[in-house]
């Protein structure tokens, strides 16, 4: 794909979602992504579901044609002396590097941002980060919300902790951990001292990316000894605001603390009277009454199906929302228009509509990324074409298992 980082090219080594997700990023900005894999086994992300079923063949992840697409995959035993001898070699015509191993895995391989050309861009994730006493402990995306203090903060208030839909601190880390590489691909290539012509090393712990979008809970209780709890949809200096349950089985998302916002909805919901109502005249009053006013709210949207409480909110200017599944997200007409899924032509599938590369820049016309490859599939065309094997290394090495 052509972009901005056309000309880049970046090894993912990582497995299951935060490394290979910055890998991810980087190529849908237009870097050459190769993707390396264990010999006969790869990415433990072709092994989750669901699975589309293939004649003849293994049933196919979709989780992997998502996570594995827009990169050429080849296979290599980092274990095998002569697979780290070929991993370097990979590197040596590379500009980032992205692992997500336990600390010290690859320099156990001899791997390591020490052993290899030092102006490369080194992208290390884990939970914990490369150092202090919790390094080494194993974990996973869920360790990170809770260690970063987001778990604490979803749900309800007199409910246990809820995880969010989706694996937040895999996918945040690794935007992070993006942005993080192409600053530092610019201080090698374009900056000034002695960064210029040397890499980095990036250290992102995955409950790092957490920690830095937790609004102001840290400093409230340096400052106030506040601990932020859970306040489930509402917030306690807001109101109205909830997701509220429609006629027909949705629920939409209704903004309306300000008073201006407030205003709109009373003519919305053909009440204008509630805004001139001493009760609710005030922020700081419908805060405080934040269950009667919610509750106001709820009943006239349980009247109205979804799409005619949207209708007349927007009509008056009220931020809302619907509550979207999968199949909300493909018959809107906003993002059929804005082309926010795209469909990638699986080398197993074929034709499977996905998220789009987001977000997209002007003068580039929108991404679609290639297919996620089969396990080596791209063998051939980079240890020999790219590295500088033969033919027949390349077949002795396949036969004795070290690609």
């Amino acid at each position: 794909m052509s972009g901005p980082l056309e000309g880049v090219r970046v090894i993912d080594v990582g497995t299951r979602i935060s490394a290979p997700f910055c890998a991810g990023l980087l190529g849908e900005l237009g870097a050459d992504v190769v993707k390396v894999e264990l010999p006969g086994q790869g990415d433990f992300m072709r092994t989750i579901g669901p699975f589309v079923p293939v004649d003849g063949q293994p049933d196919y992840s979709l989780s992997w044609s998502v996570e594995g697409r827009g990169r050429r995959g080849v296979t290599c035993d980092l274990r095998h002396p002569e697979g780290k001898e070929l991993f370097k070699r990979l590197t040596a015509t590379a500009d980032v590097v992205c692992e997500n191993f336990r600390p010290g895995t690859m320099e156990k391989w001899q791997l390591g941002p020490d052993d290899l050309d030092p102006s490369l861009v080194y992208v290390r994730i884990s939970v914990f980060g490369q150092s202090g006493p919790y390094a080494p402990r194993p974990g996973l995306d869920r360790l990170g919300i809770a260690f970063g203090g987001l778990l604490h903060l979803t749900g309800d208030p007199d409910r246990p902790p809820v995880r969010p839909g989706v694996t937040v601190s895999d996918y945040l880390t690794g935007v992070f951990a993006a942005f993080a590489a192409v600053s530092s691909l610019y201080g090698r290539d374009r900056g000034r001292g002695e960064q210029v012509g040397r890499g980095q090393v990036i250290d992102a712990p995955l409950y790092g990316a957490i920690l830095r979008i937790l609004e102001w809970t840290l400093a409230g209780y340096d400052r106030l000894g506040l601990v932020r709890e859970r306040e489930g949809n509402r917030l306690g200096h807001s109101a109205p605001l909830d997701n509220y349950p429609t006629a027909d089985g949705f629920f939409v998302c209704i903004v309306a603390g300000s008073d201006a916002n407030f205003s709109r909805l009373c003519r919305a919901m053909g009440r204008p009277e509630l805004a001139s109502d001493p009760r609710y005249a005030s922020l700081a009053e419908r805060a405080a009454r934040g269950d009667e006013i919610n509750g106001v709210v709820a009943d006239w949207t349980r009247s109205l199906p979804a799409g005619e409480i949207t209708r007349r909110c927007v009509e008056h200017d009220v931020p809302v929302g619907t509550a979207y599944s999968a199949a909300d997200i493909f018959a809107d007409p906003h993002m059929q228009a804005r082309g926010d899924l795209v469909a990638v032509d699986d080398s197993v599938i074929g034709p499977v509509r996905q998220q789009a590369p987001f977000p997209r820049l002007s003068g580039h016309p929108a991404p679609v990324p290639r297919s996620a490859p089969r396990l080596g599939e791209h063998n051939r065309e980079v240890w020999c074409d790219l590295v500088g094997l033969s033919q027949g290394e390349l077949d002795d090495l396949l036969r004795r298992g070290v690609l």
